[in-house]
């Protein structure tokens, strides 16, 4: 990797197909160097709090993120060095002992809920997306995704929505999209908005011959 590499940020709300965006991209340049930073490993370290407050942890807010590490972290990235990207321990409900080593790459994705609220980290990248679902269709994947996945009740998910997740986004997340310069209307299922985006970040490549 001789030149800068490409810097994509995907946010967008819970369930709204950022994943599904982000994987989609990735498989456009499976013939690249391509990586992808999900903000979720990047939560703050709990282990100085006892594990009783740690259950009470809003993980839809910013102060949930470590963004300090993920801005160190991205920026050496940017410049050419590997970094030890933390694991986090959901069952524990702090950061894990274990870390991925991660070598930088041509093509950099970041993906989360809140990437683009951070004026900082959204200065590092060179394409910021936005995923914009309509709420129906994101709790009802949320829904799914926690039962079967996680092996939560409706009811637990539908409360945790109610109170946490909902007002976190109408806080937080939904105001990000002004950010954006590519919104992404109903997320992976917009194959036209991703040949075009891939299109883009091609054309970045080429213009820093990298391709």
């Amino acid at each position: 990797m001789s030149e800068k590499p490409v810097v994509i940020g995907v946010a967008g709300g819970t369930g709204s197909g950022k994943t599904t965006v982000t994987r989609s991209i990735h498989q456009h340049f499976v013939d690249k160097s391509i990586l992808i930073i999900e903000q979720d490993y990047y939560y703050k370290d709990q282990s100085h709090i006892p594990l009783e407050e740690r259950l009470n942890t809003n993980y839809d807010h910013p102060l949930a993120f470590d963004n300090d590490l993920l801005i160190k972290h991205l920026t050496k990235l940017i410049n050419g060095e590997p970094i030890e990207k933390p694991i986090y321990d959901y069952k524990l409900h702090t950061r894990s002992d274990q870390v991925i080593p991660v070598d930088p790459k041509d093509v950099i994705i970041i993906e989360g809920i809140l990437v683009l609220e951070d004026k900082a980290l959204r200065d590092l990248m060179d394409i910021k997306v936005f995923v914009d679902t309509d709420a129906d269709i994101r709790i009802i994947r949320r829904l799914m995704r926690d039962i079967k996945e996680r092996g939560r009740s409706i009811e637990s998910v539908i409360e945790q929505y109610e109170n946490v997740v909902r007002p976190m986004h109408l806080q937080f997340v939904e105001p990000t999209k002004r950010y954006a310069d590519i919104i992404i209307p109903e997320g992976g299922q917009n194959l036209v908005a991703i040949d075009l985006m891939t299109t883009k970040v091609r054309s970045i490549l080429e213009k820093r011959s990298i391709i």
